[in-house]
Order: C-alpha cells, then structure tokens, then sequence
C-alpha cells in the first residue's frame, strides 16, 4: 500500500499520516477539555487504518500540555486497539505528559519511544512496530 499524505482528521488540526508499517497521529499544543474530541477523532480515524501489523504512533513531541481529558481520548483509543490488537504507541512525551502519565498508573498501559517517529518507519525502528 502506497503511503497516503498527511490529513486532518474530521479538520480538527491533528495530522493522520498513513504508512505501510504505521499510523502517526501528530498532535500540537494543549490538549484540554476544549481539544480533547479533536484527538479523539484523530485517534479514530487512526485506528480504521491500523492492524496488528500496522500500529499507531502518538507523536507526542509538539505537545505543550495535556490533561486528563486528553489522557482519556488515548485511554479510549487504547481499548479500542485492543479488541482489533493493535498497539498505540507514545513517542517523545513531554515531561508533564509523563508525569500524568505516572500519576494516573497509565504509564505501563502504552509503550513509550523516546523519539519522535519518522515518516515511513515505525517507532524505535522495530519492523512490525511490536513488541519482541
């Protein structure tokens, strides 16, 4: 499958990249109340094109902040990846994102890359994006 151009998911402003190997979901700024929906139709969007095969990565570098309204659009993401297997990835979080992350006990619930992923690769350069 070809690589698709990045979108805007719904128009909301949050990036969908669609590649062989992964699904990257690049979101900006602060992600509150206000913006949660947008990441969550984002990550939407994401999972119709992602697979066990193809998981999705959270470019988490451009975030500023993000509450736990955004915490909950990647929870809700995440179970729903679970029931098609596939695996949300976090890459490159911000330390107030990590630290939500800690506080929350949600940090073992995603692996986390420490990079940003690159187009047409996907996270910490693992073949199928899973963990081995």
């Amino acid at each position: 499958m070809a690589e698709q151009p990045p979108r805007e998911a719904g128009g909301n402003g949050i990036a969908v990249e669609v590649q062989d190997r992964a699904v990257t979901v690049r979101p900006a700024g602060e992600i509150d109340i206000e913006t949660a929906p947008a990441l969550q139709l984002a990550l939407i969007e994401a999972l119709t094109h992602a697979s066990p095969t193809r998981p999705v990565a959270v470019d988490c570098s451009l975030l500023t902040f993000c509450d736990s309204s955004g915490l909950n659009a990647l929870l809700t993401a995440r179970r729903a990846a679970q029931e098609t297997g596939t695996v949300i990835r976090l890459a490159a979080p911000n330390p107030q994102l990590q630290r939500l992350l800690e506080v929350t006990g949600a940090l073992s619930l995603f692996p986390v890359e420490q990079d940003p992923p690159t187009v047409g690769r996907p996270p910490g350069g693992i073949p199928d994006g899973l963990p081995h």
